[in-house]
């Protein structure tokens, strides 16, 4: 396993988490064995936004003595009270339906407390004025909630949460669909919107957790997929980790079949987690869009590309940290010899030659 630590704490947290939205299917018994694997493998991060109730007193039997090694992921909007998901805005629902988690858990306190599913402006203007937010502050305050959060899957509302300053963590759908397709239920804004949001949470410290992976499975079957061809699992957890701000990826894990297949991914080879496949399948959508997928390897002058447009892209977002990072590049932008190698192998036709002087005269020498 691997791990991130969250900016806003000393948290290290695995970079594949464990999606609960599906497990409850399985049973308590197959609950409580994907939980223990997920354990002996090094997860530690269990999103708990569940399609019932299920998982709650499975994990809470599951966890028994192993409480100090998790970080669970509570949605303050997430109603289990007649045994199936709910969505909700009131807060007195709302405080019976968390107080009904933490006994479930058999714990009694939250590691990241999320305001849960917030798509549009309204809602987030009722959670912010309604004593929702009022109520997870004061529980952060009484030791109950260590971190506060939002899931999201609107830019617009993510960087009203920003601006508002409440983020330690912020739940976002990432994958090649959402940041390149518009015609998605949820893929709003287009790629340029969502690579900004993204780069905005790494300059703040704001972690992402990363939600609909795989696009509700859909990019896993050329029968589904917005671009008629599928993408691996692999590939979409690797393009997801490759975000800026991204900590963790959270795949809906449905028994230990999935969970075993899912840890795969550190073993599995470098061509298996390569996404650069999805360029050819979009290429009016992602044209002169560096990904930072690192096709363009190796560069015969020694240069990181994908990283040299990473750093320049935060620094341009706001990241005071991006110019410090760049400048202790062993090799940087200048020392690009423009043989246009990395122009012919980007599979989404960045003229990364030109990219390279305009990010040499950005940061200078």
């Amino acid at each position: 396993m691997e791990y991130r630590r969250l900016p806003h704490g000393e948290e290290r947290i695995s970079v594949l988490g464990f999606g609960t939205s599906s497990i409850g299917a399985a049973g308590d018994k197959e609950i409580e064995a994907a939980m223990t694997m997920a354990l002996e493998n090094g997860i530690n991060y269990f999103d708990m936004a569940s399609a019932d109730a299920a998982p709650f007193p499975a994990f809470g039997r599951a966890l028994a003595g192993q409480r100090k090694n998790v970080y669970f992921q509570i949605h303050f909007g997430a109603d289990y009270h007649g045994g199936r998901y709910g969505w909700t805005t009131s807060l007195d629902t709302i405080k019976r339906s968390v107080d009904w988690q933490l006994k479930a858990l058999k714990t009694d306190y939250i590691d990241f407390g999320f305001l849960h599913c917030i798509d549009e402006k309204r809602d987030f203007l009722h959670i912010m004025k309604g004593g929702i937010l009022d109520y997870v502050l004061q529980l952060k305050k009484d030791g109950v909630v260590r971190h506060t959060g939002l899931s999201s899957h609107t830019p617009e509302v993510a960087h009203m949460a920003l601006d508002a300053g409440i983020l330690d963590m912020l739940m976002f759908s990432i994958n090649p669909a959402y940041d390149y397709r518009q015609d998605g239920d949820f893929s709003d804004g287009g790629a340029d919107e969502r690579q900004n949001l993204y780069c905005r949470c790494e300059a703040e410290g704001v972690g992402i957790s990363v939600m609909k992976a795989f696009s509700g499975g859909q990019l896993l079957s050329a029968g589904t997929s917005p671009f008629g061809k599928a993408l691996t699992e692999y590939q979409c957890i690797q393009y997801a980790l490759d975000k800026p701000g991204v900590i963790t990826v959270l795949p809906g894990v449905r028994n230990r079949e999935d969970l075993r297949r899912i840890l795969g991914f550190f073993s599995a080879a470098s061509d298996e987690k390569d996404y650069s496949v999805f360029g050819s399948f979009t290429s009016q959508d992602t044209e002169g869009v560096c990904v930072y997928c690192n096709h363009c390897q190796p560069c015969p002058a020694g240069l990181d590309v994908g990283l040299i447009n990473k750093y320049y892209d935060l620094s341009l977002a706001g990241d005071a940290l991006a110019k410090d990072h760049y400048a202790n590049l062993d090799k940087k932008a200048g020392d690009c010899i423009g043989c246009g190698h990395c122009d012919s192998r980007c599979p989404f036709h960045v003229s990364q030659v030109k990219r390279m002087n305009t990010i040499r005269d950005y940061f200078g020498g």
